[in-house]
């Protein structure tokens, strides 16, 4: 019978706040592409207290940090067992190239709004990606 091999926690909690910062930023930069400017909160120019797209923005790169890690770190989980199928393994690589293929198409655009602007967003954006991935990929260690 084959011994049960488990990876560090360490290892797993380092592994899943990387992937959920990569798909934040990825969602970010999507996101810049669909119009939903996260520096939409630092402009003087708008008569609103808060841009709505700013908002779902935040929630958005929030939520994917956040739900990245934590599946991230589950799988890898189960993957040191040997629980995860050969086909979901391959359908979530193909899935995560996808993304990442598409983030790197978005950011290679042109930027409509100002750099110093885009500089901060992204740079909050890897701020907030990384503290929500910690906490999903935290969780899900402490659950399993």
């Amino acid at each position: 019978m084959a011994e049960t091999i488990y990876f560090p926690r360490h290892l797993i909690l380092a592994a899943a706040v990387i992937s959920g910062v990569l798909f934040a930023l990825a969602v970010h930069m999507l996101g810049a592409w669909f119009g939903l400017d996260l520096g939409g909160l630092w402009r003087s120019d708008t008569q609103e207290i808060m841009p709505a797209g700013a908002a779902i923005a935040w929630w958005l790169i929030a939520t994917v940090g956040f739900c990245g890690g934590y599946f991230t770190a589950s799988l890898l989980h189960s993957a040191a067992s040997g629980q995860i199928p050969h086909r979901m393994r391959q359908f979530l690589i193909a899935v995560g190239v996808l993304l990442l293929a598409g983030a790197g198409q978005a950011a290679s655009a042109p930027s409509p709004i100002p750099w110093i602007s885009g500089v901060l967003a992204g740079l909050a954006a890897l701020c907030l990606g990384a503290v929500m991935a910690f906490c999903g990929a935290n969780f899900a260690l402490r659950k399993a």
